[in-house]
């Protein structure tokens, strides 16, 4: 028998004999599914495998494999090998349409690319996208909240957030981000944190070369511009909420102008302090501004309580002033009314009006002193010609 070059690995004499061919490297092994059936039952893959071995033992059969009926020669292996390679081809392409499947979890956004540009972005589920090469998919985590060190570096987890410096730990302090000018032309280092989470996938992924590193900058950006423009005294004490505030605004409008896909959660403040070189001048300082803000509201105190009380003074003179004016003038003019309705009275009948201005004038000038009246019809008589009309008054206000 002459020994075939052929790449079956058997002779065309011994085409006949089936089952002493030698099958070729890439061909199945028909044996194995007699002896051991691979794959567990309901496993997808199992069943595939069984399906493809399936197929190509119905090929086997109608003579795909140049079998006993329908072997013609070299040709009849020739278009068995082409058959044979059209349905793996046609196998393999069936697989790779089928890892275009792909899951986007609830915390998750899909990014397609085709070619590697951006396309599309999916929501949370089950999607499906062109096999790789032609398109390939990103899932960032969308709700994942990240946190930015500006002034200092820590090793506390990103998922963690801070409100105090104290609380990272042993940090590594930056001065070259956490130094600041104020408004009154001081400089002060602030440390502080940005929380922030990515709000459009494609844009976060797409439209900055170094999202991250873009926050970064812009952050601090933003909070040197709001320190700037405002008084060291407001930064350290009470001004810091709206100074966080204020940075968070200026910082969200500057990524929504990037079109940077982040969202900016909260800026928090965690240590605000003059330079260490200068903090124990900066403390004389305050103590001295406090001391003078102490007299100062001393004074005012004391001008607040002693100028109404001179106002008050004053305007009560005033009053009294006028109120004698008033009398006087009205005293007056009732003196010359009476003196002319007098004159009037007098004009008509003299004697009795200069009597009963005697009177009237002579009662007003005893009216208020003692008087003794003596008669003079009594003299030389023993009895005393003495009336003390000043003691009979006494006793009748005693009676009363």
């Amino acid at each position: 028998m002459t020994e075939n070059k052929s790449p079956w690995g058997s002779s065309e004499d011994d085409s006949d004999n089936k089952e002493g061919r030698a099958s070729p490297d890439w061909q199945p092994d028909y044996s194995a599914k007699k002896t051991n059936n691979s794959g567990a039952e309901g496993d997808p893959l199992a069943d595939l495998a069984k399906f493809v071995k399936g197929l190509q033992k119905k090929l086997e059969t109608n003579g795909s494999y140049g079998g006993r009926g329908s072997r013609t020669g070299k040709g009849g292996i020739q278009k068995s090998g082409r058959k044979q390679i059209t349905f793996l081809f046609l196998v393999a392409f069936i697989i790779w349409m089928l890892t275009g499947f792909y899951q986007v979890a609830p915390e998750e956004q899909g990014v397609v690319m085709r070619f590697g540009k951006y396309v599309y972005t999916t929501s949370p589920g089950l999607h499906y996208h062109l096999p790789f090469p032609i398109e390939e998919v990103l899932k960032p985590n969308v709700m994942r909240e990240n946190r930015i060190e500006i002034g200092f570096r820590s090793n506390v987890s990103e998922s963690r957030r801070l409100t105090s410096l104290s609380e990272a730990g042993n940090v590594q302090l930056v001065p070259a981000e956490g130094l600041m000018l104020t408004g009154d032309e001081n400089i002060v280092e602030v440390n502080y944190t940005v929380t922030w989470k990515i709000s459009n996938a494609g844009e976060f992924l797409f439209n900055l070369r170094d999202p991250v590193g873009t926050v970064r900058m812009a952050a601090e950006s933003a909070m040197r511009e709001v320190v700037g423009q405002t008084p060291i005294q407001q930064v350290i004490t009470g001004g810091r909420e709206q100074i966080q505030e204020e940075t968070r605004k200026k910082l969200q409008a500057m990524m929504d102008e990037y079109a940077a896909g982040v969202q900016i959660s909260a800026v928090q403040m965690l240590k605000v302090d003059p330079p260490s070189q200068v903090i124990d001048a900066f403390n004389d300082v305050q103590r001295a501004k406090a001391d003078r803000e102490r007299i100062r509201n001393e004074a005012e105190a004391y001008r607040n309580d002693i100028i109404p009380k001179a106002r008050g003074e004053a305007e009560q003179r005033l009053q009294a002033a006028e109120a004698y004016r008033e009398q006087t003038i009205n005293l007056a003019s009732g003196d010359a009314q009476r003196f002319l309705s007098i004159l009037k009275e007098y004009k008509q009948a003299k004697d009795v009006t200069s009597r009963r201005i005697y009177l009237e004038t002579m009662e007003q000038v005893l009216g208020g002193v003692n008087k003794v009246i003596i008669d003079p019809s009594a003299k030389g008589s023993n009895v005393v010609p003495y009336l003390p009309l000043s003691g009979l008054e006494t006793k009748k206000k005693g009676a009363e």
